[in-house]
């Protein structure tokens, strides 16, 4: 199996990094779980959504990743993988050829609730879907209140967890062509080895937003965001965030198309009168 790995923070990443190499093979996962080749962003991307860039040329650089040979874009994750797919994997691999499975993560943050949307990890996985290339996204959730987690959480321990969350997921076949598992890990202080997976809906109530108001030196004001990234207005029982706050791994099958298909009948009948 041929896989193409991005993610969001970075291609030198401390999750992206632990991620790949359990991928390639590990102590605790001898067996690598296919040639893995890496696309992803020179620098950090979080929250960049699913932007592309259009009027800015993309550099690339050739970089390493745990000693392998990888490449380091100059833009959104979006962007990582809409290059790789239409010209740095046809250059390795042949004209023609397509990863069986894209994975993109593990990302420093859960991708859990409504924090899909503005998710990079997300998008990059999403654009793989759009050209009917399975793909999943990891995410590692970052609790800065535990004592454990601070200042860095265990990414080898979370990655390890991860690999072994795919094997699990891929051991009865790939996702369909046009589908995105997201997965969100717990923060490593409460993590277990044998952790319970879920399967579960995403959370869509709203975040609670916080802004810091401040004063620049010349005397502007300027506000800083300052919301803790799972605090939302309300958490549904059963939706991926009270569920990966209980320490479970949850996996959120997700979809692109956003039509509202209970809609189309009302707004067809009202605009037909």
């Amino acid at each position: 199996m041929k896989i193409l790995l991005t993610n969001d923070d970075g291609i030198h990443a401390p999750g992206i990094e632990s991620l790949h190499a359990q991928l390639v093979g590990s102590d605790a996962h001898p067996d690598p779980l296919g040639e893995i080749f890496t696309v992803a962003p020179l620098t950090v991307q979080s929250a960049t959504s699913h932007g592309i860039t259009y009027h800015t040329p993309l550099m690339i650089n050739e970089t390493q990743i745990n000693n392998h040979p990888g490449f380091a874009v100059d833009g959104r994750p979006a962007d990582c993988t809409k290059l790789a797919l239409t010209n740095l994997w046809p250059e390795k691999f042949g004209q023609g050829s397509r990863p069986d499975l894209v994975i993109s993560g593990m990302n420093a943050g859960a991708n859990c609730g409504i924090n899909v949307l503005y998710s990079g990890t997300v998008a990059a996985a999403i654009e793989a879907a759009f050209l009917g290339i399975p793909a999943i996204a990891i995410s590692l959730h970052l609790d800065r209140e535990l004592q454990s987690d601070r200042p860095n959480p265990d990414y080898d321990f979370a990655a390890r967890v991860a690999r072994r969350v795919i094997d699990d997921v891929i051991a009865g076949g790939l996702p369909d062509q046009h589908e995105i598992l997201s997965i969100n890990i717990p923060a490593t202080g409460r993590l277990r080895e044998d952790a319970e997976i879920v399967v579960c809906p995403m959370n869509t109530h709203a975040m609670i937003d916080r802004y810091d108001e401040r004063t620049a030196p010349n005397g502007e004001r300027y506000f800083w965001a300052a919301g803790s990234g799972l605090d939302f207005h309300g958490a549904d029982e059963g939706t991926d965030v009270p569920e990966l706050l209980d320490g479970k791994i949850t996996i959120t099958p997700l979809s692109f198309d956003l039509t509202n298909y209970d809609r189309l009948k009302f707004w067809t009948q009202r605009t037909q009168k």
